[in-house]
């Protein structure tokens, strides 16, 4: 099979100091794959887990990239931060030693639930057609909109004045960084973000991700596709139709199905396989035509 036919995702473990850009760079180098990109952008200083896309897969960034993520934050209270994580300069400085344990989980359960969040300056999000960062990097301060985000679970795994260990369970666009910011902010004394680990997005968790160094050495001795999970494998949170031949080539040709579903509501997307099994990629309900289309051709 040649480098062109490689279709999958590469649940990588990506190391500190590296950028999400770099990671998809170096494999786009070394698998000779022309299409790579990843879900779901980590900052250089967070760790954990980084789906790679090859190939055909990158179209299937979004769907991924909407799942659950969890993360293992360490927070350290007595200063904030412009960046609010310790690559930053210290804005403002408090007294910690004061905060006890009671206090921060009271503090916690402002943050569990739907919450309004203002990301940070320091992010990729647009202003005008620039990055925040470079807008922050000049010096400039841009009001930003609050944005609805999701934090389905949020527990305390210790607590060692001023450092706060938290895992988060949270949906798509939460910024770790603003919790962070935010929770010194409400406790009076100020914080930011000392290290975060990224531990699952969506199917993909950290215990089978593959470190940077074992990948690099796979590519070396050439067996570096045992790594690559197939395309629908980031897609098990979809409910799957089987079609026959006829419908298989419905579905290659970008047709409509017109299969009758009771549970099907309108927009829901469903993944689509042939009676032996091949993904074919990925339809969404119309409602008033009672038809399955097309969204993502895999054939």
């Amino acid at each position: 099979m040649g480098a062109h036919a490689i279709d999958g995702i590469i649940n990588l473990n990506k190391p500190q100091g590296r950028t999400s850009f770099q990671m998809v760079a170096l494999v786009r180098k070394l698998s000779a794959v022309r299409k790579v990109g990843h879900s779901g952008t980590l900052d250089p200083d967070a760790t954990g887990v980084l789906p790679v896309l090859l190939g055909r897969a990158t179209r299937l960034a979004s769907f991924i990239t909407d799942l659950p993520k969890t993360y293992r934050a360490v927070v350290e209270f007595g200063s904030a931060t412009t960046t609010y994580d310790s690559s930053g300069e210290v804005t403002e400085s408090g007294d910690a030693s004061s905060l006890t344990s009671d206090r921060i989980e009271t503090a916690l359960h402002s943050f569990r639930g739907p919450i309004e969040q203002i990301p940070p300056m320091y992010s990729a999000i647009k202003h005008q057609g620039r990055a925040l960062y470079h807008l922050a990097r000049a010096g400039e301060e841009i009001a930003r909109k609050p944005r609805r985000v999701n934090i389905y679970r949020l527990e305390v795994i210790d607590w060692a004045r001023p450092l706060l260990t938290i895992e988060v369970e949270c949906s798509k666009g939460t910024y770790i960084r603003s919790l962070a910011h935010d929770l010194g902010q409400l406790v009076g004394c100020g914080a930011h973000l000392k290290e975060l680990i990224r531990t699952r997005s969506g199917p993909f968790h950290i215990e089978h991700a593959v470190s940077l160094a074992e990948l690099e050495e796979a590519f070396r001795s050439g067996d570096w596709r045992r790594f690559v999970y197939p395309p629908d494998h980031a897609l098990s949170h979809l409910e799957a139709i089987a079609v026959d031949a006829a419908g298989e080539q419905e579905v290659r040709y970008g047709k409509p199905l017109a299969m009758e579903v009771q549970t099907a509501t309108e927009g829901e997307y469903r993944r689509v396989h042939s009676t032996e099994g091949r993904f074919l990629g990925i339809v969404r309900f119309d409602a008033q035509a009672g038809l399955w289309r097309p969204k993502i051709v895999f054939a």
